[in-house]
């Protein structure tokens, strides 16, 4: 079950895109609360929510089918998928005495899992409204009213085993990672715009209105232009100005499209990622630790005097520094042998950081946020039993939720990008 905060989040990208929506909160909440309900359980539930009078069937029905539009809801896969794998197995009647391997079982597995996925037309495709005045006829008449909505693009054969009434609907979080993606990386680009150029940003992000490739994200200039001239000053800018500010943002053109601009989210998220990790090597053992570390992270090895070299630090600040990172698996060390002018051959240490510094990051990152989430249910124990200061405890469990929601940005980036 997603907590209320992720809700919250989640409503906030809807918010986004359409504006407010009538009962679009009531409809994601019960889809993130309960995985998985029919269309039918969303508009019971909803309607119970909502004040009586403010909202029906039709109002409840119209969002729910903008947000299957707009990619945010989708059917679920078949529930009972058909797999026949006697037809492989007559293919491969050759090897039937030899015994299955761990991949050939895997790979059926795959095959089973390929059956059950819906296309994107069928994962996306609105609920028709002429099937509202249906719903209480036969699964028979209700399938061949779908067969004659030629608008939606939907197997005939599901339709006639699945009434519409009985389909189940879920949240599509491939495309609420995609905008927390797009959300997060306009965020950190943000701080280190020119004054007055922010809008041209924002304006990019919210002309996105594809999401085929969920590591970029792509726009056309009309519809950076359509979207800056609904800003205060932004139809005031000449495209040369537009384009200069997306060149400077690292925005590409294609051949195919020179028309479009398209900036790489997982370029991004990787360099935001090292930077959240040079940061907390910053904070535990100083500026010379982050020096060194942002070199070694590069994925080449380099030599001590090397480092010495570059970094122009003390050689002695240099050896204990790199001894730290190094105890505490930081970094990796490993002796070579080399021809050195005069002296014959010599023993010399390379350094690069660790492939594992990364999962050694995230890994406090879940230690973190239990030790709070822990602490947080430790201080609404305190409450319960009003054996203390109940301002100070109840300020203490509001700080430390602060501190786990900035907490979860971090979690985000390097387990959900």
């Amino acid at each position: 079950m997603v907590p209320q905060h992720g809700i919250l989040l989640a409503v906030n990208l809807i918010s986004d895109h359409f504006g407010p929506l009538v009962a679009s909160e009531d409809l994601i909440e019960g889809l993130l609360q309960n995985g998985r309900l029919t269309f039918d359980q969303l508009v019971e539930r909803t309607i119970s929510k909502v004040q009586e009078g403010t909202t029906g069937r039709e109002e409840i029905h119209l969002n729910f089918n903008k947000l299957v539009y707009a990619r945010y809801v989708e059917r679920c896969p078949k529930p009972e998928p058909f797999f026949n794998p006697l037809g492989d197995e007559e293919q491969t009647s050759a090897r039937k005495k030899v015994p299955k391997t761990v991949e050939e079982a895997l790979s059926l597995e795959k095959k089973v899992i390929n059956t059950a996925t819906l296309s994107d037309p069928e994962r996306f495709s609105e609920i028709p409204y002429s099937m509202e005045d249906c719903t209480e006829d036969p699964p028979k008449s209700v399938s061949g009213a779908k067969r004659k909505h030629r608008a939606f693009e939907i197997d005939e054969e599901l339709n006639s085993t699945i009434p519409e009434n009985e389909v189940l609907w879920r949240a599509n979080f491939e495309k609420f990672i995609f905008c927390l993606k797009k959300k997060f990386c306009a965020d950190r680009k943000k701080s280190k715009l020119k004054v007055g150029t922010h809008i041209i940003w924002e304006s990019f992000f919210e002309a996105n209105l594809t999401d085929n490739d969920t590591n970029s994200a792509t726009s056309s200039i009309n519809g950076i232009l359509e979207k800056l001239g609904q800003k205060e000053g932004g139809a005031a800018m000449t495209l040369d100005q537009i384009t200069q500010v997306l060149e400077e943002l690292q925005c590409t053109t294609s051949t195919d499209d020179p028309e479009a601009f398209t900036f790489d989210l997982r370029q991004m998220v990787e360099a935001c990622k090292n930077e959240e990790i040079e940061s907390l090597v910053k904070k535990t053992y100083g500026q010379e630790a982050f020096t060194i570390f942002r070199l070694l992270a590069q994925g080449r090895p380099v030599e001590t005097d090397q480092i010495i070299d570059t970094t122009i630090l003390d050689k002695q600040i240099v050896h204990s520094t790199l001894y730290r990172l190094w105890k505490d698996d930081y970094i990796d060390t490993a002796e070579k042998v080399g021809s050195t002018p005069g002296t014959g051959y010599a023993q010399f240490f390379v350094w690069r950081a660790k492939n594992t510094f990364r999962e050694k990051y995230i890994d406090n990152l879940y230690h973190t946020a239990l030790n709070l989430r822990l602490m947080v249910n430790r201080m609404a124990e305190l409450l319960l039993e009003g054996s203390m200061d109940e301002t100070k405890v109840k300020n203490r469990k509001n700080a430390l939720i602060l501190m786990l929601a900035r907490h979860d940005d971090s979690l985000m980036l390097f387990h959900g990008f």
